[in-house]
């Protein structure tokens, strides 16, 4: 897993009936979101561009998933081939094949932007990094074992009183010990 990422498009809707596209590259092997961008008009060039920005410097991983969506058009194609990353692309109608990345576009859905009312693009940007922080330092997945997509050390109970610090304006809390 560690070789290996999913990318994917998730469509937002702001307040001013703008049709927002977010694209995700996550990391398999902890769940982790290495890089995501929104933009309102996707094209090939644009995400052969987000790609680059993901894997800088020889950090490719060996296999990409990705789904049958038209913007990954040749542009995209040539730039996989350049980072020397073999791509798999799911069947058509079929998310489950991508099913890892799926799954991360439903929690941000579930857990962050259906509580949120998006107002314009620079805004959907703050709210997505301030969950994005929550999500890799905070969240909590059974698939790693409940620990976080960074891993973090278990706090002993002789540290001192529970505090919390609210995320998204209440909307997730954030739990530690705070020393004595």
């Amino acid at each position: 897993m560690a070789e290996t990422a999913a990318i994917d498009f998730l469509t937002v809707h702001t307040a001013t009936f703008r049709t927002l596209y977010v694209f995700l590259v996550l990391s398999l092997d902890r769940r982790r979101i290495v890089h995501f961008n929104l933009t309102a008009n996707p094209t090939a060039a644009w995400t052969s561009l987000q790609l680059i920005q993901a894997f800088p410097f020889d950090s490719s991983p060996r296999y990409l998933i990705r789904d049958r969506d038209g913007v990954y058009g040749q542009k995209v194609i040539d730039t996989l081939d350049l980072l020397d990353i073999e791509q798999t692309v799911t069947a058509p109608r079929s998310p489950w094949q991508n099913g890892y990345c799926e799954r991360v576009i439903g929690t941000i859905r579930r857990e962050c932007l259906d509580h949120v009312i998006v107002l314009n693009e620079k805004h959907l940007r703050r709210v997505l990094k301030e969950y994005l922080a929550y999500y890799h330092g905070s969240r909590t997945h059974l698939g790693l074992e409940k620990d976080a997509p960074e891993p973090r050390a278990v706090q002993a109970r002789n540290m001192g009183p529970v505090d919390g610090k609210s995320v998204l304006g209440g909307l997730h809390h954030r739990y530690y010990r705070e020393a004595a």
